[in-house]
């Protein structure tokens, strides 16, 4: 798993591709501003697997927001956002000096399990706040501090890979 800048104009439309499409942003929020201070593209195997942001970074109070999206949902429930987001927490840590990153999720999605094997904290719940459908969810409160963030091994997730790999390669 590689962090690539975002940094050529088939990346930019890769992203906003992704952003754009309903089963992925209807999870998100971005209010009409969108200024990330970390913005990388997830790749596997040098081929574009989807986008991880860091927003909201207060150097004052040494806060950040981070989220992500699987844009190639063949490469979702793998690890790969776990794994990205790892290595992301760890540059906004490390680099930026964070004390503290938080996120949030739409209660009901799956993609609390990441949260999870990050060590992010359930703090709270904020409700009916986001709307699907028309329809009230409540968000998921979270955050991580510096302290308790430990950088996943991206060796596990290679052992992971592997037989999922040789699954799907299997001759009928």
């Amino acid at each position: 798993m590689k962090l690539l800048p975002l940094d050529t104009p088939e990346l930019v439309f890769l992203a906003a591709e992704w952003l754009a499409r309903k089963e992925n942003y209807q999870w998100l929020d971005f209010g009409s501003i969108v200024t990330p201070a970390l913005l990388k593209i997830m790749a596997q195997r040098d081929r574009p697997i989807g986008i991880v942001g860091l927003n909201s970074v207060d150097r004052a109070f040494k806060t950040g927001t981070l989220w992500a999206v699987a844009g190639e949902k063949s490469f979702s429930n793998r690890g790969y956002v776990s794994l990205a987001s790892s290595k992301l927490l760890t540059l906004a840590f490390r680099d930026l000096g964070l004390h503290v990153v938080d996120t949030w999720i739409v209660d009901r999605n799956p993609s609390v399990r990441s949260l999870e094997r990050l060590n992010f904290r359930f703090i709270g719940r904020r409700r009916q706040c986001h709307i699907i459908d028309g329809r009230p969810y409540d968000r998921l409160l979270f955050d991580l501090l510096a302290t308790e963030h430990r950088e996943l091994d991206e060796e596990r997730w290679h052992r992971i890979e592997r037989p999922h790999q040789e699954t799907v390669c299997e001759a009928p």
